[in-house]
């Protein structure tokens, strides 16, 4: 091992075959540089990092560590890691210390109150404390709103520039690539490719122009401030005798002392195509949970779903029969280890696959979703078994297999590379290209939403 090595992977075979990659991983982290791990969805990112953490034992080859701090003896100790799993918090309560502290970004509330994207900056923040000699980040700016992404980054630039923490990031983005980054190892087809400068590795991007030229300029601009127009705006001088989808009349919801939405009237009509905006904290989530169902303060509020109102008799599953969805907290919630094509399958019922066996035909059409998000071969595959973006393309899979009245899609590309996010964009298009399909989106990228996005609420943190 180099003495200027941090870390040094050689020739490393884990012992297990669902652990292994394609070929032995060869791999090294010099005490001056900053590495980003670059790959696909699916690429073998995570199997990676996995080697790199010592989580695994290996049958061939060697793994080594050389920390300059003497009381620093194990690699938990050195080496901390925030990967994709963990961006929407911990399952405990024990760290609320770090939450409380973190004033920086206004995460002062309990977690249980917190969307994703705070959820997201309360986990970071914990990594972030204690200057560890190494420092790894999976796909750090997933679900954090554009102030918040700049914030990051910031913090991150002066940890690279403070010389005493190395920073891994894994990234499946080219448009996420920082420039204080200054080597890329790339990761494709479960093969480990050998480390590139930041220059070189930029002389590789093939793919990027043909992205680019398939994006197409949306109608909706300014996700996240710069010109987005409020909802009555958007419907001024257009009013449609559609029958209405969602009504909300002076909706508030509060938590204790903490306002989430206030005063809040919406009315989404059959064929109209929105997108759902605001910063971290906003209320986002809360407003798609009242949509949906799935908050218990919808009945003392005035709301009305496909012309009935919420609390007139209507049972959750009613309601549920006309909507597809797919949001962080679903994928969050998806714990059992079951067949792709069984949770795809489970939207025709809402059910996560659990309790059901999917006959032929419903296995029938939950494969034609599949096919057309380009993973019908992952039909056997185990749920859990699947890479973070693979799992997030089953989940969009499932939010469109009963072809719904309404689609409420958010953060949909959460996670994913560059072609995946074109597929899923292409797939919203076709969905809408059918007028009578409502659809609700909430992303904190712009150039995520399809050009049949026509109107747009902006939320605003209280």
């Amino acid at each position: 091992m180099a003495t200027s090595d941090v870390i040094r992977i050689r020739a490393g075979i884990p012992m297990k075959e669902e652990w292994c990659l394609a070929a032995p991983v060869d791999f090294a982290l010099g005490s001056d540089e900053h590495v980003a791990i670059y790959g696909p969805n699916a690429s073998g990112k995570s199997k990676l990092v996995d080697i790199i953490l010592a989580r695994h034992p290996l049958k061939s080859g060697t793994v080594a560590y050389s920390f300059p701090s003497p009381t620093r003896r194990y690699v938990c100790d050195n080496v901390k890691c925030l990967e994709f799993r963990d961006c929407y918090g911990g399952e405990t309560d024990r760290d609320y210390y770090h939450q409380q502290r973190w004033n920086q970004w206004d995460v002062r509330d309990s977690r249980v109150l917190m969307s994703s994207g705070e959820l997201r900056k309360y986990s970071l923040s914990k990594v972030l404390e204690g200057e560890p000699c190494v420092l790894i980040l999976d796909s750090p700016f997933v679900g954090l709103d554009a102030a918040s992404r700049k914030e990051l980054d910031g913090r991150l630039r002066a940890i690279a520039s403070s010389g005493r923490t190395r920073l891994v990031l894994v990234l499946s983005r080219f448009d996420e690539m920082p420039d204080y980054i200054t080597h890329v190892v790339p990761v494709k087809d479960q093969v480990v490719q050998p480390k590139l400068t930041l220059a070189e590795w930029k002389l590789t991007l093939t793919d990027r122009p043909l992205l680019e030229e398939k994006a197409v300029p949306v109608a909706v601009s300014g996700v996240d401030g710069c010109g987005v127009f409020s909802c009555a705006d958007s419907l001024r001088g257009t009013e449609s005798a559609a029958p209405e989808v969602v009504r909300l009349e002076k909706v508030s919801i509060r938590y204790g002392e903490r306002t989430i939405l206030k005063d809040l009237d919406w009315v989404v009509r059959r064929g109209e195509r929105w997108a759902l905006v605001g910063a971290n904290g906003s209320g986002k989530s809360t407003l798609l949970s009242l949509v949906c169902a799935d908050n218990p303060q919808a009945y003392a509020c005035r709301i009305s779903l496909f012309g009935h109102r919420r609390g007139s008799g209507e049972s959750i599953w009613d309601i549920k029969k006309h909507i597809g969805y797919v949001s962080p907290e679903l994928h969050r919630s998806f714990k059992r280890d079951i067949p792709a094509v069984n949770i795809v399958a489970g939207g025709l019922k809402d059910y996560h696959g659990m309790f059901t066996v999917p006959d032929d035909l419903e296995i029938g059409t939950a494969l034609r979703w599949m096919e057309k998000l380009g993973i019908a071969d992952l039909r056997d595959r185990r749920f859990l078994s699947l890479s973070s973006g693979e799992q997030r393309l089953v989940l969009v899979a499932r939010a469109f297999v009963r072809d719904p009245d309404l689609l409420i899609l958010d953060e949909p590309l959460h996670g994913l590379d560059n072609a995946n996010r074109l597929v899923v964009r292409n797939l919203i298009e076709e969905y809408c290209s059918d007028h009578d399909r409502t659809l609700i989106m909430v992303t904190h990228y712009a150039e995520e939403l399809p050009p049949c996005i026509d109107r747009c609420l902006r939320l605003e943190k209280h």
